[in-house]
């Protein structure tokens, strides 16, 4: 846990990418109340980071992933309660131009939260295509800060050398980063391994949140090349992905085995190992308990350093995100 300014950091929290998306999830309304299990589990075993989007949820659903946590959070009244920790991705659409469109973002997920925000995040660095316009949204998240409507900053899939330069922005404020957030799993090192974010984030006080832990699914072990593979674009990537990461798989498993875990308790203890904060999805008050699982133990240094070996010889990588910046 760690406490930085009004926000409580768990050592895990719960990504919710799949609450309200058709296309990648195959979301349905029938799932809501099963969605209500996983939340209330989650937070009553400190699993209170709920991370989302203003842009979450197809179609007529967008939005949906915020209604949902915003009622979930009311209407939860065990242990914990006081430590929910709502974070919300503020999309950098190519229409969102000037501060107050930020301001405006955020208010309008407030509206759907029923709450204000508790961490506001830029979804996205606009420095690869169009830099002139991300130091105006940042202002819309400085000015929301420093209103008191959001409890904190947090930024995602930005690299070391833009972080500094944002960061140094927002401190001429006064306005801290509260956290970033990349992908990074046993499939996903780049951030780390080569951009070398996490030293720049310990330098600069910032927590590191680690988003698709499990790859999209891919490292939980379900899936083999005898195996069913899911729909549309994640049995696409899986097919491709396979061959190339079976050594890996291979020492997840016999990790699992010997550790009476499953191999997705691995994968998310290894990212908690490396210093970070998972934020695996959970659709299912199964998956939920899975995920807890991984919680209240470490991998020894052996296995870790086993992990990154198998880690660093795989064929094949996740494909980066298109907006992560250098």
């Amino acid at each position: 846990m760690q406490t930085t300014s009004q926000i409580y950091l768990p050592e895990m929290g719960c990504g919710t990418w799949a609450w309200g998306n058709r296309l990648l999830w195959g979301y349905d309304e029938s799932m809501d109340d099963q969605l209500q299990a996983v939340f209330d589990l989650c937070v009553s075993n400190d699993v209170t980071l709920f991370d989302t989007g203003d842009s979450y949820g197809t179609g007529r659903l967008n939005g949906r992933s915020e209604k949902l946590l915003g009622q979930f959070a009311r209407e939860y009244q065990g242990i914990e309660k006081e430590n929910i920790c709502i974070a919300t991705k503020l999309a950098a659409y190519p229409w969102r131009l000037t501060r107050q469109s930020m301001i405006k973002a955020a208010k309008a997920s407030a509206q759907r939260l029923g709450r204000n925000v508790d961490l506001v995040q830029m979804h996205w660095s606009t420095a690869n295509y169009a830099p002139w316009q991300e130091w105006v949204l940042l202002d819309g998240l400085a000015d929301l800060y420093e209103q008191g409507l959001v409890k904190g900053i947090g930024l995602s899939n930005y690299g070391s050398q833009r972080l500094k330069q944002v960061y140094k922005k927002l401190r001429d404020r006064g306005v801290p980063i509260a956290t970033l957030q990349v992908q990074y799993s046993l499939l996903s090192t780049y951030p780390v391994t080569q951009l070398g974010i996490k030293d720049v984030c310990d330098e600069l006080g910032i927590k590191l949140i680690a988003y698709s832990p499990l790859a999209l699914g891919i490292l939980t072990g379900k899936y083999t090349e005898k195996s069913s593979f899911p729909k549309g674009i994640r049995g696409v990537l899986f097919r491709q992905l396979l061959p190339g990461i079976r050594p890996l798989l291979g020492c997840l498993q016999e990790i699992a085995s010997l550790r009476s875990k499953t191999m997705s308790q691995i994968a998310i203890n290894w990212c908690m190992c490396k210093g970070t904060i998972p934020i695996p999805g959970a659709k299912t008050v199964a998956q939920a308990k899975e995920n807890i699982g991984a919680l209240g133990w470490r991998l020894d240094a052996s296995e870790v350093i086993a992990l990154d070996r198998a880690a660093a010889s795989t064929d094949k990588k996740m494909v980066q995100n298109i907006f992560q910046t250098k």
